[in-house]
């Protein structure tokens, strides 16, 4: 009887983590961990192209962040400029863009937008395509 041991593929804090701010007047934002000052904050810098995005570079707790899955291969106390370039490189901005988290957060923005006849107008859409898609259904069942 054998077994096989392999090691757990957990977002561990490190040195070129993207993080996404989740508390506090940045939040929304992403950016790379830096540093390691302790174990319950970090040094962060954002260097994105995008504005929206962009987060300057300063101390944050851990519990103000959530570890992504992108991670940046960048030596320990890197400046904002060099950060940047190794950013650009590795087009992060792209890669967070194209992430199902970025989508999810962009289509409860884009809902949080909606008038209230603009919800009106979801729900009757919503409505019709369930009813299209029953109608569809029962001919079908009736045909077998």
């Amino acid at each position: 009887m054998s077994a096989s041991v392999e090691s757990p593929s957990w977002r561990t804090v490190e040195v070129g983590r993207l993080v996404l701010i989740n508390n506090g007047p940045l939040t929304g934002r992403i950016a790379a961990i830096v540093e390691i000052i302790s174990e319950k904050r970090v040094l962060v810098d954002g260097p994105s192209s995008e504005e929206k995005f962009a987060v300057p570079k300063g101390p944050i707790a851990l519990s103000d962040v959530l570890l992504t899955d992108i991670k940046l291969e960048i030596p320990r106390a890197l400046r904002t400029g060099t950060l940047k370039t190794f950013w650009e490189k590795a087009e992060i901005d792209k890669k967070w863009q194209d992430s199902k988290w970025a989508k999810r957060s962009q289509r409860t923005e884009r809902r949080k937008a909606l008038t209230d006849f603009q919800r009106f107008q979801l729900l009757r859409a919503k409505k019709q395509q369930r009813y299209e898609v029953r109608k569809a259904l029962a001919k079908v069942k009736a045909a077998a």
